[in-house]
């Protein structure tokens, strides 16, 4: 395979209420990630890795940041022909609404994909919110092979967790005999539990049983996609999928690595701090994984009396005399003498502003301050002797710049706590 042989698109997803108050100023795609990167880094760079470099990302809300983030980073030699370009929602002569769901979003750009043509041409659809690490290579080549229309990425994931994606039956070629999106009825549920060698090599496995889950990662031959956007279902899990079934062949692609849907403030809370432990589940090491994000040419971080542990501390923070236990420290970042941080994700800032003589409290958290299970999003500033936590307080808890969610007390972008501030 070569890279002129397959497209990818990465969908930008819908409003990401369940990612709010984070998807406020931003897209999901564009929501920080791990202090300096951003998601859509993620499927981006296991494009690139995997040798394909015609990228397409659909999105439609707040896209500014994105649009940013992508022109200042993804730079591709000029004599080659690689590039990733953003489609947001357009007026055409067929219709301007919104996109309606994954599937309408394609079909509404497929004037773009249509000028790439040839038998062996596939196409390659990714969610732009997940976090993984996949040579997509291998998944081209597992469709080719089985000769299949459509190839799905399917992942063994807990019973607990079916609710929330699409689970599926295969046979024993790998075969998708049935599909079902976001089951609800356990009957259902437990008709899709697969048997234990399917997850015989899962640490402590869940007692309650496994389903085969679809991860929202697509291969579709040129043919197919085609024939399937020449229909009016708006979405590829509800309705492409389940109407494919019996109709083309569809095989699922097992990957039994590491996987997050980054759907909820939780899941983008406890997958950001696991990137602290010895051994993370997702490797920003990996050789031959390298995650791209745009270059700052910053400073390495400077922390004086501090102490640090089990954090990861970004390019140009400024750290004084503070006490910070499993803290995400995001570039740009400033935090004052006697501030004590405890799992926290401070997503730090695009600028300084060391000079702003009248600015009070400044970009950055101010002195002997305490917080915890806390993200402190872009350009907020905190002042002095702040006391911020979600302990004792609903979900859906709201103040100015201060929201509670999934547990968790989340900083605005750009706000501005004063000083003396306890929740």
């Amino acid at each position: 395979m070569t890279r002129h042989n397959v497209i990818s698109i990465i969908m930008g997803g819908g409003r990401g209420t369940r990612l709010y108050p984070l998807t406020k100023y931003r897209c999901k795609p564009a929501v920080p990630l791990a202090g300096k990167y951003r998601l859509v880094d993620i499927p981006i760079s296991n494009c690139i890795n995997s040798g394909y470099d015609h990228i397409y990302l659909l999105s439609q809300f707040n896209t500014a940041s994105l649009h940013k983030h992508i022109q200042q980073t993804y730079k591709f030699d000029s004599f080659g022909q690689g590039f990733v370009d953003i489609l947001a929602a357009e007026q055409t002569d067929s219709g301007g609404s919104w996109y309606q769901g994954t599937a309408d979003a394609v079909r509404k750009n497929m004037h773009h994909f249509e000028r790439y043509q040839g038998e062996n041409l596939y196409y390659l659809i990714l969610s732009g919110d997940q976090l993984y690490q996949m040579d997509f290579t291998k998944m081209i080549n597992a469709h080719i092979e089985s000769g299949a229309d459509i190839t799905i990425a399917a992942k063994p994931m807990p019973r607990s967790e079916a609710p929330n994606l699409g689970v599926m039956k295969v046979d024993q070629d790998l075969n998708i005999v049935e599909f079902a999106e976001k089951p609800k009825d356990p009957a259902v549920i437990d008709s899709f539990l697969v048997s234990p060698s399917v997850i015989s090599d899962i640490k402590n496995p869940d007692p309650a049983g496994y389903c085969m889950a679809s991860m929202g990662i697509y291969v579709f031959s040129r043919k197919i996609l085609e024939e399937a956007m020449g229909g009016s279902e708006m979405d590829f899990g509800k309705e492409v999928i389940p109407g494919m079934l019996g109709k083309k062949k569809l095989s699922a692609y097992v990957f039994n690595g590491y996987w997050e849907d980054i759907g909820t403030i939780r899941s983008f809370f406890d997958a950001n701090l696991a990137l602290t432990d010895d051994v993370p589940p997702f490797d920003f090491y990996k050789k031959g994984q390298t995650v791209y994000t745009h270059s700052r040419f910053l400073p390495g971080a400077r922390i004086f009396g501090s102490r640090v542990e089990r954090c990861d501390i970004s390019d140009g923070c400024l750290i004084r005399n503070a006490t910070l236990e499993r803290c995400i420290v995001g570039v740009r970042s400033i935090i004052g003498e006697g501030t004590y941080m405890k799992n926290v994700i401070m997503m730090g800032a695009d600028m300084y502003d060391f000079h702003s003589h009248n600015k009070t409290p400044r970009l950055g958290i101010g002195r002997n301050c305490h917080i915890e299970n806390a993200i402190i999003d872009k350009n907020a500033s905190i002042g002095d002797n702040c006391w911020l936590s979600p302990d004792g307080k609903p979900d859906k808890w709201e103040s100015d710049g201060l929201y509670v969610r999934d547990g968790i007390l989340i900083v605005t972008k750009t706000a501005v706590i004063p000083a003396n501030t306890h929740t």
